[in-house]
């Protein structure tokens, strides 16, 4: 199979979706690897490593697709490659498209193959593609909230961890999956005072043994979330449906209660956001102020890492890149019904039910496409 690697172009995002190891992993396995140029400087890799590794560079995004089997991205195909996807092409990156309705429109039309890196999901519910993204964002949502609580970017003063003498501050992380916890992890290690809200008992019972004596599991409900804003000096949004939008759990209404100058970071913004007053900022222009709250809403929050994301990524999307160059997308689906979950438009047919539900449109199920 012929393999594409796209460099990215979304606003300040410098990951790369395949490092050079693993460009010679797929050349090992006979496939052809093609990388646009400068693909992986962003992320601290030469087109002569690439070279080194098997692949052959190319000058263009449009030549990549052109010529590719399957294209890979990191982030959602961007409107002006629309209509460079040609039909029955795979392309294989992170979609999520229950929060772009023009994105879905422009797949279904091009009748390609979509795979969402954040759907493909393993028996336990586990999203193994969209894991090691998701550690990074939450040990970032700690660090960028400590960041812009900061004066002189716009926040109360507040030092997280306090000093002798002075309490430290108070973080509230809502939802106690993957992104929560890392969060939770990097606010505790800073010496804040942690309350990770979330509304599975089971959950809460097993953070309650890992997590460190400064973090404290609780359970989530209206009330106790509005009480815990305002204490609040930074809020994390780390909710989670795979697949679908974001709820709204905190309303423009609940701002009222919160200190002028608190942090909101919405993780979820990729799903659409879970505060109902965020909206999609980049690392150009990551913060807006809504009633006096502080708004951090970056879209590609572990770009900014660059380095340690690619590698995170490329151990996670390289077995199944893998199988399904080995075997076609088809072939792959069938072996591998984690894969087959990942599969969200087949030839202008909506095949993830959270998606179709999203927009009014119909589902087919991946069963009937094999």
């Amino acid at each position: 199979m012929i393999v594409g690697i796209l460099k990215e172009i979304k606003i300040a995002e410098n990951r790369v979706c395949m490092t050079p190891a693993g460009v010679e992993v797929m050349v090992h396995h006979k496939h052809q690897v093609l990388v646009e140029t400068n693909a992986g400087k962003g992320s601290g890799f030469s087109d002569a490593e690439y070279v080194q590794a098997g692949a052959t560079i190319v000058a263009t995004a449009a030549e990549v697709f052109a010529k590719s089997d399957m294209v890979m991205h990191v982030k959602e195909p961007q409107p002006q490659e629309y209509a460079l996807i040609k039909k029955g092409q795979i392309v294989f990156t992170y979609l999520h498209l229950a929060a772009d309705e023009q994105q879905t429109h422009a797949l279904i039309k091009a009748g390609s193959v979509n795979i969402a890196y954040e759907t493909i999901q393993k028996a336990d519910g586990s999203l193994p593609l969209l894991t090691p993204m998701s550690e990074v964002a939450g040990r970032m949502a700690a660090q960028e909230g400590a960041n812009y609580l900061q004066m002189t970017k716009g926040g109360r003063g507040i030092l997280l961890g306090g000093v002798p003498g002075v309490e430290p501050g108070t973080v509230v992380v809502i939802g106690g999956g993957v992104v929560g916890i890392n969060a939770a992890l990097m606010a505790c290690g800073l010496g804040a005072k942690v309350y990770l809200m979330d509304t599975n008992l089971d959950r809460l019972r097993y953070l309650r043994e890992v997590m460190p004596s400064n973090c404290f599991p609780i359970m989530s409900s209206v009330p106790k979330l509005r009480e815990l804003l305002a204490q609040a000096d930074l809020v994390i949004g780390a909710v989670l449906i795979p697949g679908a939008k974001a709820p709204k759990l905190v309303t423009r209404d609940m701002l009222k209660v919160m200190k002028e100058g608190s942090v909101m970071v919405d993780v979820a913004i990729d799903q659409g956001g879970c505060f109902e007053t965020s909206k999609a900022t980049s690392h150009d222009n990551p913060v807006y102020t809504v009633d006096g709250v502080v708004h951090y809403c970056v879209a590609n929050m572990p770009g900014a890492v660059a380095k340690t994301s690619t590698l995170a990524l490329t151990n996670a999307t390289l077995p199944y890149a893998l199988q399904i160059a080995d075997k076609g997308w088809k072939k792959a689906c069938q072996d591998n019904v984690e894969i087959a979950r990942g599969v969200n438009i087949i030839a202008g047919k909506v095949t993830y039910r959270a998606v179709a539900e999203a927009f009014g449109l119909n589902f087919t199920p991946i069963t009937e496409l094999l």
